[in-house]
């Protein structure tokens, strides 16, 4: 059973090989644009933000995660040639590989969360929107993640094909239920705004809320949505024909490796100053405005 998620690529190779380099060079071009940018978010959130937010710890987590999901795309290609017939080296990069999408998923699950509790539930959520809480998060998504994905691939090595199925399904239950909380709390802020109490609220804020949160869901329905299908396909139907089932796989798996390149979008609204320092950092490296001088300059013109 196991060989079912080691060997695609030299499957690929030898019955699609157009397909194959097709597929190369887009891996290729998000590692390249996946590594810049992330690197970028990255320098941004660590050395440029002063203030360490609930928001921005989890942006940093997933920062990382996407960085590891890029670095882990030319391994994959260097393992093709070199390492093609070593099933611990496939085991290793199969489990980085899977550890850090899900991982991806989650903490985009908690900044949808948390921007939730920060518009909605203000009074409510301040004891549980601390850094120390978001640390503590953190660790235990890292942890969870490690442990179901090991799990699952200590399964597929021992057991037969029936219990397919079963490992699916334990897979698939990583994505489907952050895109029920997702899809719940992006309807419940949606209606919230709507209402008058939280009128107080800056518009631009609540805007930023509202593009976060259907940014998350888009990304969630291009990258994870067909992956995550076409595994409830399988499962329902395994005597799915070999090329089909061959060349849906790497179609999805490429797209689940685009999020490293669109997850850039979700910073833009993490921070209100995330835009004007990244077009700092390609300008003159100015000190960075915190959001307490921005709304300083709005009330004074004259020092604007």
């Amino acid at each position: 059973l196991f060989s079912k998620f080691i060997h695609p690529d030299k499957e690929l190779y030898t019955e699609f090989y157009s397909l194959w380099i097709a597929l190369m060079v887009v891996n290729a071009i998000i590692f390249l644009v996946g590594v810049v940018l992330n690197s970028l978010a990255l320098y941004v959130f660590c050395f440029r933000t002063k203030t360490k937010t609930t928001s921005v710890i989890y942006t940093i987590n997933l920062i990382v995660t996407d960085l590891l999901v890029g670095f882990s795309l030319p391994v994959r290609i260097i393992m093709f040639y070199s390492a093609g017939d070593c099933l611990n080296c496939s085991l290793v990069h199969i489990f980085g590989y899977f550890v850090n999408m899900y991982c991806s998923i989650l903490f985009l699950t908690c900044i949808c969360v948390d921007r939730y509790l920060a518009i909605v539930q203000v009074e409510v959520s301040r004891k549980w929107r601390n850094p120390s809480c978001a640390k503590g998060i953190c660790v235990f998504i890292w942890i969870f993640a490690t442990v179901v994905t090991f799990s699952i691939l200590i399964m597929a090595i021992q057991f037969a094909a029936c219990c397919l199925s079963k490992i699916l399904v334990l897979m698939v239950c990583e994505y489907f239920f952050p895109l029920i909380i997702i899809i719940f709390f992006t309807t419940r802020i949606m209606c919230a705004l709507s209402k008058p109490s939280l009128m107080h609220q800056s518009r631009d804020r609540r805007m930023r809320a509202v593009q976060l949160l259907i940014t998350v869901l888009i990304i969630f329905m291009i990258c994870f949505t067909p992956f995550h299908v076409r595994q409830v396909a399988i499962s329902i139907n395994p005597n799915m024909a070999h090329d089909v089932s061959l060349l849906v796989y790497h179609v999805t798996v490429t797209l689940s490796s685009l999020n490293s390149c669109m997850d850039p979008i979700v910073y833009c609204f993490v921070t209100n100053n995330f835009q004007s320092t990244m077009k700092n950092i390609f300008r003159k490296t100015e000190p960075e405005q915190t959001n307490a001088d921005i709304l300083g300059m709005n009330k004074n013109p004259k020092g604007s």
